[in-house]
């Protein structure tokens, strides 16, 4: 629908006539499980016009009041109210019939499995909340939200401001909530259900008392550790308030854990929710704390960045993203004692920014955003990751006091106001006294990312007579850029990789010299990029990887061997390094590596390589030989530690028909490791293993669903009989996958991921869905929301099969849709030229040898 897309324009036209004051909004949560009932009074007034509209996604329109005049309902239309006959001042009453969702999309219903009780939780960004009232659905129209709520009498509300005590009426409870700050739509807040959990106070920078709540459903309150999430909340409020320099601008903060989620969190002011896979069943590794911590401090983050001072339109949806990104890792780093060594974790995000950034849809950090379809597909690697790391490049750059202190001074300014990048840059400029237009040119409107590499000359006894780094374009045409960074050299010294040389320095241009290398003798290995400070791809010489090919186990550091090992990744993707080289040596580091951030990522690299990246004609055997090698690594690891329980993972889930007995013994209990837990997440990693071998089948299927009677139990079962390697499977979970509009997106993504399970080994089975599959996709972008269309075109994208089947070509088949379907929606267009891109790469890869 095209009242459905509202446009920049459209949007800025409305903000100028229309000054927005407060929302009154009633929801009746008590009906039947399919619709609720929403009505909204809104004051506002308006300049130079008599008309404009509300954003509404409802059922229908039950009543219409426009300053006491009862108005025909059938103004509502194309997912808008219009509105006419407007006074300078009015007040306007919309009572609608809306629809829960079932998306993670506008107010998500939710039956849990494991006890039957019901759960509602709203999710609005970016344009959301008019699936819930009527509105004006854009950043910049900030106002005061006040929320009544009409729930079962089993039920607490949860919402931005603080809990009421509810009143009975009639059987049910009212929750009359008190005015909300000066908030954007997209960050109101309703969670709603028998929802439990514990609470807790923090003092705020000036003094005030801070209530704290941590919630999430009934069944899942065992595994809930909500003191060690208020810890962590607590460091991050310490951190936050000094380097913003003003105190917490809410009255409380709840965070809620929440089924079916589509994102991490959200950051609703006062009412963060979380996606309750945080909630871990089982003992959580070092590299989940972390990555719990660093979004439990992320959405803390915004809410001066983003809450308080928020983006005027989503073109600078980066920035709000970018810095939560980036102050997240600096609090992790600097604000607690457990994660101060954060910036190795960042690696995990830089390879997601820098993948992004070599598609065909890369785009410039400062994202041009035409409509909401836009941004819908704009929450991505460039406007987090890439984003993050370009803000740390630009502290180095202006200095970290200077930067801070513009950032107090903008939030200073603009509390409670809407802003555009230039007001942000502009406070930097003063601060720092930088001009920072050249650099916002060549790092923020332009997209792309640039390599470095070393040049290196040597003279007599090998000494170093000159040491360079050159800066190329990856993007043609786009500029170079400038980057602080540091060089340094490594060598076998005794027996162990030491440094031997360091230097900090700006590299601008296409050649920067690094003087304090002239005259030591040549290191066995020259690292660009060394403590991974800049955002680009980077090359090492020759023999420097013949080095570290040799000796990466032996690095000192986590970070420096994830540096080393990121540039061998960017040179296989790029066809320049075989996946078998570095499959070699990604295992080789796996044997010492003491970071579990790390870990995680060389495993998903390795499984990338061996899915996508090994030549046809040696993946088999190779594939054997890995899952073969992750198996001992397994079984050699210390007992009860994070790498013992994350190798045993991996190698389930690389294992082959060879490895299968060895897996099902380990699940039944016939073999043991030592220290391996025999939690129910363990066993569905090692029963979704054995049935994609043939080990297991449904008996066992259905014997674990009887003792894991969860949501999460639930999806393991759908994605394990997806994983069975026959033809009818495959079939059903394809059409389930691409057509059934009543699977909740966490389910459709436990089917896709089974679905794929036997594509290494029996790729046969999904030629026929290949076809089937780009007939269905304009269909698909049009009968489902935005979230449920954008999952299954990633989810059924062929890219497993490029290169695998002599009959079938992938990448001509996604070149051949795009060609043929030049006015398919943006957004589609973007996703299908984003995997055939991929499945182009795959192809490149395997033909390196």
């Amino acid at each position: 629908m095209p009242g459905q897309n509202l446009t920049k324009e459209e949007a800025a036209v409305r903000s100028r006539a229309v000054t927005v004051y407060d929302y009154d909004i009633h929801l009746d949560l008590t009906g039947d499980d399919k619709t609720f009932q929403s009505t909204s009074t809104v004051q506002f007034d308006i300049a130079g016009a008599d008309e404009t509209f509300f954003d509404l996604i409802a059922d229908e329109v039950t009543e219409l009041t426009v300053n006491g005049e009862a108005r025909p309902v059938d103004s509502f239309s194309d997912s808008r109210v219009h509105l006419t006959g407007l006074k300078d001042k009015n007040t306007v009453t919309v009572q609608a019939t809306c629809r829960y969702m079932h998306t993670g999309e506008g107010l998500h219903r939710f039956t849990d499995p494991a006890d039957g009780l019901d759960y509602c939780y709203s999710q609005f960004e970016v344009p959301d909340s008019r699936r819930v009232f009527a509105v004006f659905e854009q950043p910049d129209m900030k106002a005061q939200f006040t929320f009544h709520v009409r729930t079962p009498s089993e039920w607490v509300v949860f919402s931005n401001s603080p809990t009421p005590t509810p009143r009975e009426e009639n059987g049910s409870k009212v929750w009359d909530f008190s005015a909300s700050e000066q908030i954007s739509s997209y960050i109101t807040a309703i969670v709603a259900g028998p929802y439990v959990g514990k609470t807790g106070t923090l003092t705020s920078a000036d003094g005030r008392t801070i209530d704290l709540g941590v919630y999430c459903r009934q069944s899942l309150l065992e595994h809930l550790d909500a003191e060690w999430v208020m810890d962590v909340t607590r460091a991050g409020f310490k951190f936050f308030e000094r380097e913003y320099g003003r105190a917490y601008p809410f009255r409380k903060y709840d965070q809620i854990f929440v089924p079916e989620y589509n994102a991490g969190a959200m950051e609703n002011a006062g009412c963060v929710t979380f996606r309750d896979e945080y909630v871990y069943r089982s003992k959580p590794t070092a590299a989940q704390l972390e990555n719990l911590a660093n979004t439990v401090l992320h959405e803390l983050a915004h809410m001066w960045f983003g809450d308080l001072v928020t983006m005027q339109w989503w073109n600078d949806l980066w920035l709000n993203e970018s810095f939560a990104e980036f102050m997240s890792h600096l609090c992790l780093a600097e604000g607690t004692e457990q994660w101060q060594d954060a910036w190795t974790g960042f690696m995990a995000r830089k390879d997601w920014g820098l993948t992004q950034d070599q598609l065909p849809s890369t785009h410039p950090i400062v994202a041009p955003i035409r409509d909401l379809e836009d941004v819908e597909v704009n929450f991505d690697g460039i406007t987090y990751a890439k984003g993050a790391a370009v803000l740390r490049q630009l502290v180095s750059y202006v200095g970290r006091d200077q930067f801070f202190e513009g950032l107090r001074a903008y939030i200073a300014e603009h509390a409670w106001k809407n802003t555009t990048l230039p007001d942000l840059m502009g406070k930097l400029e003063a601060a720092s006294g930088r001009d920072l237009r050249a650099w916002a040119k060549v790092w923020l409107e332009e997209a792309g990312v640039t390599l470095l590499s070393p040049v290196v000359e040597t003279g007599e006894a090998g000494k170093i007579v000159r040491l360079a780094v050159k800066q190329e374009p990856f993007t043609p045409g786009s500029s170079l850029r400038p980057h602080r960074l540091a060089v340094a050299g490594y060598s076998l010294v005794d027996g162990q990789v030491q440094q031997v040389f360091h230097e900090e320095l700006d590299v601008e241009g296409d050649e920067t010299p690094v003087e304090s290398a002239v005259g030591l003798p040549r290191p066995d290995l020259i690292l660009v990029n060394d403590g991974d400070l800049a955002y680009a791809k980077i090359r090492l010489d020759e023999q420097s990887l013949a080095f570290a090919t040799e000796h990466i186990a032996q690095f000192p550091s986590s970070l420096t061997r994830g540096v080393v090992l990121a540039s061998a990744w960017d040179m296989v993707r790029d066809a320049q390094m075989p996946a078998r080289q570095y499959i070699d040596m990604a295992l080789s580091a796996l044997t010492g590596e003491d970071s579990m951030m790390i870990l995680n990522l060389l495993l998903r690299h390795i499984n990338t390589a061996v899915s996508l990246y090994l030549p046809t004609d040696e993946r088999e055997e190779l594939a054997n030989a890995v899952a073969q090698r992750l198996l001992l690594l397994a079984r050699s690891a210390a007992a009860g530690t994070d790498a013992q329980r994350l190798l045993t993972a991996a190698a389930a889930a690389r294992a082959t028909k060879e490895q299968a007995g060895d897996i099902e013994s380990l699940r039944t209990g016939e073999a043991t490791l030592v220290g391996l837990p025999t939690d129910a997440d363990m066993q569905w990693t090692l029963l979704l293993s054995s049935v994609r071998n043939g080990a297991a089948g449904e008996t066992q299927i259905a014997q674990m669903t009887s003792t894991d009677q969860t949501l999460t139990g639930a999806q393991k079962a759908a994605q394990a009989r997806a994983s069975v390697a026959d033809q009818g499977v495959k079939d059903k979970a394809f059409k389930d996958v691409v057509f059934d509009r009543d699977l909740s997106n966490d389910m459709r993504i436990a089917l896709g991921r089974g679905y794929w399970a036997n594509a290494i080994a029996a790729p046969e089975l999904y030629r026929a869905h290949v076809p089937q599959y780009f007939d269905a996709l304009r269909e698909v972008w049009e009968l489902n929301t935005n979230h449920t269309a954008q999952d299954i075109v990633l989810l059924g994208f062929p890219t497993m099969l490029a290169g695998r089947l002599a009959d079938l070509d992938v990448v001509k088949a996604g070149y051949d849709w795009l060609d043929a379907n030049e006015d398919a929606p943006a957004g589609l267009r973007r996703l299908v030229s984003e995997e055939t891109a991929e499945a182009e790469r795959a192809v490149k890869a395997q033909q390196c040898r």
